[in-house]
């Protein structure tokens, strides 16, 4: 069948060649850096942001550290100073319902000069109107009302009393009120007087008492609406007096806003206000009262001011905002109280305005996970997408207060969701709103592809991060270095890593490492020292793993050969830094039912990928050894010193290898480490982690001494992730080391044993002296033992029969 293919050096890694760079150091580079490999992304970007039609919004996802949110907010950016400007949104009094502040909608900047002109306009009527009510006019014909009535309501006093002295009487002031007494001789009868007349007499004179206490009263009546009338004629001056003071200084005013009906509409309302209520609100405040603390405190100023809730008048284009705390409130806005004598209070002038209102004519960034995590701001979004206006209201369920309705505002907003492609899948399947509302998505790459344009992009990057940081430039070699480390972390030695986090941490840590060595720009070996200080901050738990194998309180054999007994390989990961590590795989077989037991999988160490794994080797056995007659074996398989969970299917192969060894009882050079997933046509498959894997078990030959046999047998395909470290590449230049594509299972047979795998003949029979042979014999052995068992049980019953 032949031997894997030992792969040269050059195969290891991928260089990257620094000449093919056009500068000497990145301070060269002064064009601003392009999207680097993101296109698909872009593109839905640009489409998204340009879609006018409603649910069009855009859900940006991919994997953390790929610059989503940076680029995200470059390109809307760019995009939004090519949009009108926005206008500004206000709220101002509603005078006939102050629960319901009235919502004026003008161009930008508009609404600042409209508050600057109110305010003036306020402040001139403060003074103006005090003054005119002060006046000598304004006073001399309050008197001269006051005055009319007052001679009126003696005038018929007087008459009332010239009647009742022609009849006899005289008019008197008492404590009780006025009263009515006959006169004799120019004299007041006193009471013994009176008892002493006529009874007839006193009749008389008490009918026409009673007569002019009757007309008293119809005058005394009158009273009242003659002070009505009086209060209506002051009313009336007032009215007059505030038009006369006031009318000119709003007549300004709409003649300077007469193109906005809105403000326009809201001056008259001011002015009708103003009219029936200037002299109550220049009444001075009360001094044990706690004024609403806005700019302007003034009953005036509270009253006829306007509330700013957006002002655009400073920006260039369409609005780009990323709120980073998205409460309910922070998106929709609030009504803010404050407490007076004990009472919480509010007005329009504490409406405060959200992160929509902000956004609205232009673009809204949000991290979906924190809008998730906010009690009601998910549900609060999606009521005003729907809806296509924002309305302030308190949330359910809170205690409620007595507050505000504002007209709710109309909005045109692009919102952007930031998220992982865990998020967005969950809620296309969970939300039934969701899909119709954000129609776009914008997938990112964690890696992209590895060619001249992307280097050069990548180039372009790393100035813009080092003018950002304040950091030295790179040179060619440093870029180099830096183009070779990112195909690393992808693990292919064909792309690059995405992870634009990683990079600028990596740049920074680099500048840190040519201080340090007083350099004046960045150097390849500066590069090298922050990927190996990285590396070493983080790698204690490797050393002391390979110390227990050193030590051997962990037993993996480097030499010598055993049947049964591979060398597996294993990443583990500890947050972003993952290391090799060799494991031993052991195999035992007797005769059975053609049953693999998966230990760790009976012991419920083993996920579901790994136990398919097992189970596919049983389907390679029976197919390929056991075609036309049971397979008759039992066999076990575990990762010794194991006591942690495994998955994943990456050491099936190695079992598979473990197996044939021990059927076959061909012993398996030590001196090997495999790592790749098997199918059931023996087909050797891709694993991930091959780098680290390679270099773990390299690291464990090395510290016990290279001996020029050690090697790792890894598959085929996956020669274009190798990104070796530079250790490891030059054990294998010199033939210190090995490493081995691998595409059968024959191929890895072969070379882990040291004897031919064998190939069928026509009548699908092995040679009997290799590896396939040696396991269909001992196959077929196993299977008549189990015949031979199973022989004599089958014929006692017959015998009993006969007996009887």
């Amino acid at each position: 069948m032949g031997l894997p293919r030992k792969l040269t050096s050059n195969e290891l890694y991928k260089r990257s060649d620094p000449e093919s760079f056009d500068f000497e150091t990145t301070g060269q580079i002064d064009n601003p850096p392009e999207i680097v490999g993101q296109s698909r992304a872009v593109e839905s970007i640009r489409f998204a942001a340009g879609m006018e039609h409603e649910g069009y919004n855009l859900f940006v996802l991919g994997p953390p550290g790929t610059g989503k949110r940076h680029l995200v907010e470059r390109f809307l950016k760019s995009e939004s100073a090519g949009r009108n400007v926005p206008g500004d949104i206000c709220y101002a009094n509603n005078f006939t319902d102050a629960s319901r502040p009235r919502l004026l909608l003008l161009p930008s900047g508009k609404g600042a000069l409209l508050k600057q002109d109110i305010e003036e306009m306020v402040e001139e009527i403060a003074t103006t109107l005090p003054a005119a009510f002060e006046s000598e006019e304004y006073q001399s014909r309050i008197q001269a009302a006051q005055q009319e009535f007052k001679e009126q309501h003696e005038n018929k006093l007087e008459e009332l009393q010239a009647r009742a002295q022609k009849q006899g009487f005289s008019m008197m002031q008492s404590p009780m009120g006025i009263v009515f007494a006959p006169m004799n001789e120019g004299e007041v009868l006193v009471q013994e007087e009176f008892r002493k007349l006529p009874v007839e007499d006193q009749k008389r004179l008490e009918t026409a008492i009673e007569a002019l206490q009757l007309e008293l009263q119809s005058i005394l009546r009158t009273v009242p609406r003659l002070e009505r009338e009086l209060r209506g004629r002051m009313r009336e001056l007032h009215r007059e007096l505030t038009d006369i003071a006031i009318g000119h200084l709003i007549e300004e005013l709409r003649q300077k806003y007469s193109d906005f009906a809105p403000v326009t509409e809201f001056l008259d309302s001011v002015h009708k206000d103003l009219i029936q209520h200037a002299r109550d609100l220049l009444q001075p405040p009360d001094p044990h009262g706690q004024p609403l603390p806005v700019p302007d405190g003034s009953p005036l100023g509270r009253r006829y001011g306007i509330n700013v809730l957006v002002d655009n008048g400073s920006q260039d284009g369409a609005p780009v905002v990323n709120e980073d705390h998205p409460t309910y409130e922070n998106l929709v806005g609030r009504v803010e109280h404050v407490s007076q004598m004990g009472t919480l209070v509010t007005d329009f002038t504490l409406i405060k305005a959200g992160a929509l209102h902000r956004a609205n004519g232009g673009y809204l960034i949000l991290d979906v996970r924190r809008v998730l995590m906010q009690p009601y701001a998910w549900e609060g979004l999606k009521r005003v997408l729907k809806a296509g206006e924002i309305k302030i209201e308190p949330v359910a369920g809170f205690i409620s207060m007595l507050s505000l309705d504002p007209e709710p505002v109309p909005i045109d907003v692009k919102v952007v969701l930031i998220g992982d492609p865990e998020l967005y899948y969950l809620l296309c399947q969970y939300d039934p709103d969701f899909p119709s509302l954000f129609k776009v998505v914008a997938d990112f790459d964690r890696i992209v592809d590895r060619d001249p344009e992307t280097e050069r992009l990548y180039a372009g990057l790393i100035a813009e991060l080092a003018r950002k940081h304040g950091l030295r430039p790179f040179d060619r070699g440093a870029m180099a270095r830096i183009i070779e480390d990112s195909a690393r972390r992808a693990e292919d030695s064909e792309r690059l890593s995405g992870h634009i986090g990683h990079l600028s941490d990596l740049v920074r840590e680099c500048d840190y490492w040519a201080r340090m060595d007083g350099a004046d720009k960045v150097r390849r070996d500066h590069v090298d020292t922050a990927i190996e200080t990285r590396i070493r901050r983080v790698d204690l738990m490797r050393e002391r793993m390979q110390e227990q194998v050193l030590r051997e309180t962990v037993s993996i054999d480097t030499a010598g050969a055993t049947v049964g007994q591979i060398n597996g390989l294993a990443v583990l990961q500890l947050d972003s830094f993952s290391f090799g590590r060799p494991i031993r795989i052991t195999a035992r077989v007797r005769m059975g039912k053609g049953e693999v037991v998966d230990i760790e999988r009976e012991v419920e160490l083993s996920g579901p990928i790994h136990s398919k794994g097992v189970l596919i080797l049983s389907s390679f056995l029976g197919s390929r050894y056991a075609f036309d007659r049971p397979l008759s074996l039992q066999a076990s398989l575990v990762f010794e010193q194991s006591y942690s969970g495994i998955d994943g299917d990456s050491a099936s192969s190695t079992e598979l290898y473990a197996l044939l060894s021990a059927i076959s009882g061909v012993p398996i050079m030590q001196s090997f480490a495999v790592t790749g997933s098997v199918n059931q046509l023996g087909q050797v498959q891709a694993i991930g982690g091959a780098n680290q894997k390679i270099e773990g078990f390299f690291d464990l030959c090395a510290a016990r001494g290279l001996s020029g046999d050690q090697g790792v047998l890894i598959p085929e395909s996956n020669v274009k992730h190798l990104m070796l470290r530079q250790d490891v590449v030059d054990a294998v230049k010199a033939g210190q080391f090995h490493v081995y594509a691998v595409r059968t299972i024959d191929e890895g047979i072969e070379l882990l044993t040291g004897v031919e795998s064998g190939a069928p003949d026509e009548n699908g029979q092995y040679p009997a002296d290799s590896i396939n042979g040696k396991v269909a014999e001992r196959l077929r052995e196993m299977t008549a033992l189990q015949r031979s068992f199973a022989a004599p049980a089958a014929a006692e019953p017959d015998s009993a029969e006969q007996s009887q």
